[in-house]
């Protein structure tokens, strides 16, 4: 996965925009912060998950994600190995966190009844 790609993938979500966060780029829903790209090294991403998404994805592929080290992995933070990811399971990443802090009102427009 290039760092292109995940680019791409996470402006694909509805209501995302691109900016910075610590120097790194950052994609965002309603203001806040689902995804980065470029931490700890440009080798990496970043999503947004909660304990349990992380601890999922972890276990189930420890080759393409860890927690990010500190307190942030602690809270759901997790690293994404992006040489290592395949595209279904990096969009299914960005999706959750997407949802994790999307707006209840965008998530409802985009809810099927």
């Amino acid at each position: 996965m290039s760092k292109a790609r995940f680019r791409k993938a996470a402006l694909a979500l509805p209501g995302v925009i691109e900016g910075a966060h610590h120097g790194h780029a950052d994609f965002r829903v309603g203001k806040r912060v689902f995804a980065t790209m470029g931490y700890p090294d440009e080798t990496w991403g970043m999503v947004k998950l909660t304990p349990d998404q992380q601890a999922m994805l972890v276990d189930a592929e420890p080759a393409m994600f860890r927690p990010v080290p500190g307190a942030w992995g602690k809270n759901g933070s997790t690293n994404v190995k992006l040489a290592k990811v395949d595209r279904v399971t990096l969009r299914s990443a960005l999706d959750m966190a997407w949802r994790n802090v999307a707006p209840k009102s965008l998530l409802a427009s985009i809810e099927t009844p």
